[in-house]
């Protein structure tokens, strides 16, 4: 199972303008119990196409994973492998990084043993009222789309499902794969068309010009009002702050923007406040500008 997993995230593409590129840049690993044997090998055996990163700390890489899907503006991701136990709750604060700021990553935890053989394993939390509690049902209230893989087949579903969610602008967010360590490596027999999905593209919708004339009409009409340019405006799409700005631009409407979002209007000649957190320190002409605007007591 494991390979199919590992093989199938290698064969994912995004189709943009510039070509076919790989989805997943690789893939930050710290091996342990529960993620050795079985999705371990299969990154050995994949180095090639799909290289593993060594880390030393858990929730570094995945901050590390986050910060690349941001950088890439959520068009390119990576996935991160644990431990079970310790390695996979250390994931949890960069999971509800991800989770509230709509950043794909994908999450590949190792996990306890389905067949319960070897029960109690090392590192695992025992829950006396309910045997199916592993350490990555954590993951669950700050994952946008969870799945713990009990059986090969199910990856038939569950990888298409986690990549429609890293993929989605709107439900965009962490996902999580709960990996049982005998699961990771049963041998199943998958179609081999399984191993051939489609490009992905991200086709936004262009605005509705009826609303664009509205918003603009409604921006002259009230004196008090202003476009900010944020870190959440800009992760949207790679063009939408530079939009923005031309669009700021040609209806004459004042831009303020905050430290993600300032960045990426710098080459565009706009009606900019200057500012870029609340105060008069960062620019006091930009500050008396935001004041009419009703940005002052902003955040």
């Amino acid at each position: 199972m494991a390979q199919a997993l590992v093989r199938y995230l290698a064969a994912l593409r995004v189709d943009d303008d510039a070509g076919e590129t790989p989805l997943f840049a690789g893939v930050w690993a710290i091996f342990g119990h529960g993620n050795v044997a079985g999705i371990g090998e299969a990154l050995f055996a994949h180095r090639d196409v799909l290289p593993t990163y060594r880390a030393h700390n858990e929730q570094a890489m995945a901050h590390a994973a986050i910060a690349f899907a941001k950088a890439q503006m959520r068009r390119r991701m990576m996935a991160c492998t644990t431990s079970i136990g310790p390695g996979a709750t250390n994931l949890v604060t960069a999971a509800a990084l991800a989770h509230a700021n709509r950043l794909p990553v994908l999450f590949l935890p190792g996990d306890i043993f389905v067949s319960r053989a070897p029960d109690p394993v090392l590192q695992q939390i025992e829950d006396f009222q309910d045997g199916t509690v592993s350490a990555n049902d954590c993951f669950k209230p700050v994952s946008r789309y969870f799945d713990r893989i009990v059986h090969p087949a199910q990856l038939l579903t569950a990888l298409p499902r986690a990549v429609r969610v890293l993929t989605d602008p709107a439900a965009c967010g962490p996902v999580t794969l709960a990996l049982p360590q005998d699961v990771q490596a049963m041998a199943y027999d998958y179609p081999a068309d399984f191993f051939e999905p489609p490009p992905v593209r991200f086709d936004a919708a262009p605005p509705v010009a009826s609303q664009v004339d509205a918003a603009v009409e409604a921006g002259h009409r009230r004196r008090r009002s202003a476009d900010r340019v944020g870190a959440a405006v800009a992760v949207v799409c790679a063009h939408c702050c530079r939009d923005q700005g031309v669009l700021a631009r040609a209806r004459s409407l004042p831009a303020a923007s905050q430290r993600a979002g300032r960045q990426a209007v710098h080459d565009v000649q706009v009606p900019h406040d200057g500012r870029r957190r609340r105060g008069p320190e960062s620019d006091p002409h930009g500050s008396q500008r935001a004041g009419w605007a009703g940005l002052q007591d902003q955040e």
